[in-house]
């Protein structure tokens, strides 16, 4: 925790933070993307007694057999990010609305974010100053800025990845204590990002040597209890095609078939899955220098590699390269397509106190002129990185949201089949269906289990819907679109009727 003198300038620090995060949130004035828009409808249903539902279908992972809505939620993704909205939602929603309730909760963990990154830098005995620019940079955020107000998951993993690699060191030094909060850190990370459990690796290490063997088995047990339980929750619905559909992709539409994706297709198209993942390596790593190491990155490598002794600094190092590993050549397609980008908010503080470090180090032996020259440089950066995620997150989400919501006008009532369901239902407060990748007649057939009564295609669309898109083939149920921007209702205009054994069959 910061030192008694240095808690009034942490605080202006983090104060000054929280003002930009509230002006980060007139711009992120709605979920945005389909993980974010599925973590806050499923908080509001949890904040009022309706537990852990959807009354509306992401993905059919989450209703095999054609399940009968409501059905369980979060079947592929975990909870943290709705928990804690919805605890958002509970107390402040009468008042400041649904949304911007839950945005609240987010934004008061986003608040701890300075404070955590200058206690990581002074760990790695960082002068109060230099610590003092770790915090303001991780305050504002760089291309993380949007996540910092996002009802999602960066910010909570931001804040518990830095508190992990606070008590990571003292677990290697033997603390019993040190341990169990680096295994509850973990657990948790696991409950805000799945991958979160690749930090497990570090207790395991710690439980192999004799030194700090205590730590790392109280630290491994506490984790493997807290994700456990989430696991066997899973486990206990049935979640067969988890599996499938996070590492046997070659193509990332099949992730939305109904029909789970299988080793057999998998290695059908060996070539072309091991060419997704020699491309998500190039991406992926793009993705790192644009998200970190464009900003202070380098200087975090630098103090790594003169650190490396550290425990705490190995472990940032590993986990960084592990993560990387794991999203690319496991989550091969999920992982570019932000699952990634996601992961790395986890490592942001951290690193950025690393950098601080190789800064001063650097920069000490000089004038105070050029030092200051160099932070005033790099903070202009660091704004200039955060405005500009924050405009392309305007651009790339609430022009959207605005085409879709003066679209609900022309869709028939009742619930319809869309791409992005969790969107759709946010927009429209209907319940609406994924059109499944697999093919019209599977289209046909959640249409009619689920009564739908229009299909929604937009410009992006699984490509087995070119043809309807197109307006070169329509099957007979569905009449002509109503025509909005790029988006084509087709209205169901007869009765459908479906077996439900085809529901894994292919088109």
């Amino acid at each position: 925790m910061p030192d008694a003198a240095a808690i009034r300038p942490v605080l202006l620090v983090s104060v000054a933070a929280l003002i930009v995060r509230v002006a980060s949130a007139v711009v992120v004035a709605q979920p945005g993307y389909t993980d974010a828009f599925y973590y806050s409808i499923v908080a509001s249903r949890l904040a009022h007694g309706e537990g852990l539902t959807a009354d509306f279908i992401w993905n059919f992972l989450e209703a095999p057999n054609f399940a009968p809505l409501p059905i369980p939620s979060h079947q592929f993704w975990v909870p943290l990010a709705t928990t804690l909205q919805a605890g958002g939602i509970a107390l402040l929603g009468g008042v400041l609305g649904e949304f911007r309730a839950a945005q609240a909760a987010v934004i008061a963990v986003a608040a701890f974010l300075p404070a955590a990154a200058y206690a990581a830098a002074r760990s790695l005995d960082v002068s109060p100053r230099y610590a003092l620019a770790a915090a303001a940079f991780v305050g504002l955020g760089g291309v993380f800025a949007p996540g910092w107000v996002a009802a999602d998951s960066f910010a909570p993993a931001a804040l518990i990845g830095t508190l992990f690699f606070l008590a990571f060191r003292r677990a290697a030094r033997g603390s019993l204590r040190a341990g169990v909060l680096a295994g509850t850190a973990v657990g948790l990370l696991y409950l805000a990002r799945a991958e979160g459990a690749l930090f497990g690796l570090a207790l395991l290490v710690l439980a192999l040597r004799p030194a700090s063997r205590s730590a790392g088995l109280a630290g491994s047990a506490i984790a493997l209890a807290i994700g456990g339980l989430w696991f066997a929750r899973d486990l206990g619905l049935g979640a067969s095609d988890l599996l499938a559909r996070s590492m046997l992709l070659v193509r990332y539409e099949d992730f939305f078939r109904i029909a789970p994706p299988t080793a057999q297709e998998f290695l059908g198209a060996l070539p072309d899955a091991l060419a997704a993942k020699g491309s998500a390596l190039v991406t992926n790593a793009v993705t790192a220098l644009f998200a970190f190491f464009l900003l202070l990155g380098p200087l975090a490598a630098v103090s790594a590699w003169r650190l490396r002794t550290r425990a705490d600094v190995r472990a940032w190092s590993t986990l960084l390269v592990i993560v990387f590993l794991a999203q690319s050549l496991l989550w091969t397609l999920h992982s570019t397509r932000g699952s990634y980008f996601h992961s790395l908010a986890a490592f942001f503080p951290f690193g950025m106190a690393l950098a601080s470090a190789a800064a001063e180090r650097a920069l000490a032996p000089r004038h105070a002129p050029i030092g200051r020259l160099w932070v005033t440089g790099t903070f202009a950066l660091a704004v200039a990185l955060s405005g500009g995620a924050l405009f392309e997150w305007d651009a790339s989400f609430n022009d959207l949201a605005r085409v879709r919501t003066a679209t609900l006008d022309a869709i028939p009532p009742g619930p319809f089949m869309a791409i992005d369901a969790a969107a759709w239902r946010a927009i429209s407060g209907r319940s609406v269906m994924v059109t499944p990748a697999d093919g019209v007649t599977q289209l046909a057939c959640a249409t009619a289990m689920y009564h739908a009564r229009a299909v929604v295609l937009e410009a992006a669309h699984f490509r087995t819907y070119d043809a309807i898109y197109n307006g070169t083939e329509r099957p007979p149920w569905l009449g002509p679109p109503v025509v909005r921007d790029t988006i084509k209702i087709f209205p169901v205009v007869g009765e459908l009727g479906c077996s439900v054994h085809i529901f894994r069959a292919t088109d």
